[in-house]
């Protein structure tokens, strides 16, 4: 049974994402200060580690899709699939009518 994801707001996320970076010096390596500031914060390591790297792909520190870039995609993604509804039901609807028009008497 998966586990129900907690939503964060994007405030604790920017918040956490900063205490990351500015904790680098104190910390051996970032692992270690994603581990130590996870904790304070109440989410996984991993969460952590994954908005940090985000944030770096977002602010150009680290190559991949930016949110921006992400949300674009979905947004895409999202018009095609409604554009394919919307041609799948004009194609049933012509294809209705020209049916309709083969059946109806000849007039002379």
């Amino acid at each position: 049974m998966k586990k129900q994801a907690i939503k964060y707001s994007p405030e604790v996320i920017e918040r956490a994402v900063r205490m990351v970076f500015k904790s680098k010096e104190e910390h051996s390596s970032q692992w270690a200060a994603i581990q130590s500031i996870a904790g304070k914060i109440g989410c996984t390591a991993e969460t952590l580690r994954r908005w940090v790297r985000q944030h770096e792909r977002d602010h150009g520190q680290r190559p991949g899709t930016t949110t921006t870039e992400q949300d674009r995609v979905k947004e895409l993604e999202r018009e095609v699939r409604e554009l394919r509804k919307a041609n799948e039901i004009l194609k049933l609807a012509s294809a209705f009518f020209a049916q309709a028009e083969l059946d109806r008497p000849f007039k002379s």
